[in-house]
């Protein structure tokens, strides 16, 4: 959670160095011209009232000015995409009121099209539209791809979705992530907690109760089925990663009957409570930090030594003084302590990766901060003329939605030394027992959504695939979940975030056999080393 995929992450870092210093785009809403699509014709179920929406005909066209990112416009402006715009209502109770428009791209099949394949990255505030973009080269290889559009959507306040949730400019986004908030005691919790106050004020000014109240899972699976209609499919084909899963767990359950293929890779447990998932991501984290130990010391230049039992200990030297002093950069943020541990845990996400954090912390042994502050500002939207998507917004927004804030401090002090313990490479030494309240307390809207066991009778069986060393949904939240969607579980064994289309043939020629002709997996299947 709380990620693109792993393939994506990649190639985002990639772009992010490259075009350091290139200008940003982002422009309203463009008006898209081109072939028609939907017909004005509804198709399969319709829910009363929302007629209007499930019959609207949509133009695709040219994806230019839909890009919110710099590193996104290039490859939005790949030939074989067009994009356009479906409109849906604000609140699915007044369909008559206020309307949301959602941002779709699209990979046109080669060949005469069967059908669409939507596919959600996760977060939440992903954008669906940059991983269909970057999911080109890889998708256009499958078997998929003569047949099957592929189709990335930027979920209700998301991307290029409007009305977004943007509550801060990026020069008030570069100051918070510059506050370290460490100070644990009465002092410095009350402080945080203000600071909490004031960003759940902030983004309730600048975007709207309205808006904050209807951006979540709830709302965006009703947003998918309209897409399903628009797009002309009788039932829908998903692909979510991460907690895209969530989007996916939630459309089964209002939908069941309009699935027709739903693969959820990297998989959230709905029973969770939100200590829960914190504490279960803190010990894939330190799994996957040991794991990324181990095969650094295999290097006499290892940064953390040649003996991975003192990895945590060494990794602690090197980061904790941040916490006084930032590290220099050629950019004048300098590298603060929580900018070089987000840094470190978005090189976690993937073996792939491992070598850029190698790099990140040799250069911080010698003082300097560049790698990994440019691997934390890839995790938090940033690009190099220091503009953010809205991603780090939208996350807070449907996050404090979607679940039921903490706001017991017995329970929040004992999640934070339950996280503490369970990934001490995390642990800066300043716990005190004491935990601030998070923006999610302080939120001007209640939440949509509890944690729960999914009803969903009448769904055709889906495919789960959970990975054992995935640092970010842990394994047994993959089991969990195709146990209670009486789905089939396919097991990656390796240490990384999501496994369909990270060049794994064993899970990725299931899954197209899945997708195409809806054959299952074998019962039990493992794939990796």
């Amino acid at each position: 959670m709380r990620a693109t995929g792993v393939r994506v992450l990649a190639l985002l870092l990639a772009t992010a160095l490259v075009l350091a210093g290139c200008s940003t785009t982002v422009t309203g809403t463009p008006q898209p011209v081109g072939d028609v699509a939907g017909g004005g014709r509804a198709t399969g179920a319709v829910p009363a009232g929302l007629e209007s929406f499930y019959a609207q005909t949509v133009t695709w066209g040219s994806c230019a000015g839909y890009a919110t990112a710099s590193t996104d416009e290039q490859s939005f402006a790949d030939p074989s995409l067009d994009c356009t715009r479906v409109e849906v209502p604000l609140y699915y109770a007044d369909p008559t009121g206020r309307t949301a428009s959602i941002a779709l791209l699209r990979l046109r099949a080669t060949g005469e099209s069967t059908g669409s394949l939507l596919v959600n990255p996760g977060g939440p505030g992903g954008s669906g539209m940059s991983l269909a973009a970057n999911l080109v080269v890889p998708y256009s290889a499958t078997p998929l791809a003569q047949h099957v559009d592929l189709v990335g959507f930027d979920p209700r306040g998301v991307g290029a979705s409007t009305p977004a949730v943007d509550c801060l400019t990026d020069v008030e986004a570069d100051a918070q992530r510059a506050d370290d908030d460490a100070d644990t005691s009465p002092a410095g919790i009350a402080q945080t907690e203000q600071e909490a106050k004031d960003y759940a004020a902030t983004c309730s000014e600048r975007v709207g109760d309205d808006v904050l109240a209807h951006v979540g899972t709830r709302e965006v699976v009703q947003d998918l089925d309209v897409i399903r209609s628009v797009l002309g499919d009788e039932q829908l084909s998903y692909v979510g990663f991460s907690y895209g899963t969530r989007i996916g767990t939630a459309y089964a359950e209002k939908f069941p009957a309009n699935v027709r293929a739903l693969v959820l890779d990297g998989a959230l447990d709905p029973t969770a409570s939100t200590t829960e998932e914190v504490v279960g991501q803190a010990k894939g984290f330190q799994g996957a930090f040991d794991a990324y130990a181990k095969d650094c010391a295999k290097q006499s230049s290892c940064p953390l030594g040649t003996d991975p039992a003192r990895s945590t200990a060494r990794y602690q030297a090197l980061v904790d003084p941040l916490l006084e002093t930032p590290a220099a950069t050629s950019d004048p943020r300098g590298l603060s302590y929580a900018d070089a541990t987000t840094g470190t845990i978005t090189a976690l996400y993937s073996p792939e990766l491992w070598r850029a954090l190698t790099q990140g912390l040799t250069e911080l042994a010698a003082g300097r901060g560049n790698t990994l502050l440019a691997l934390a500002d890839v995790y938090s939207g940033r690009d190099g003329t220091g503009h953010y998507t809205n991603q780090d917004d939208a996350f807070t927004a449907i996050r404090c939605v979607d679940d039921p804030p903490v706001t017991d401090r017995a329970e929040l002090d004992a999640a934070d030394t339950a996280y503490r313990k369970a990934a001490p490479f995390l642990d800066d030494g300043r716990g005190s027992g004491n935990a601030p309240l998070d923006a999610c307390a302080f939120w001007p809207v209640p939440p949509t959504s509890t944690p729960h066991t999914p009803q969903v009778a009448g769904l055709a069986p889906p495919v789960v695939i959970s990975t054992t060393g995935d640092p970010a949904t842990p394994y047994q939240a993959g089991v969990a979940l195709a146990q209670q969607l009486g789905g089939s579980l396919v097991t990656y064994r390796g240490t990384q975030h999501t496994a369909f289309l990270s060049g794994v043939p064993c899970v990725d020629d299931a899954v197209f056999a899945y997708l195409l002709r809806l054959t299952l997996p074998a019962d039990g299947l493992t794939c990796g080393p």
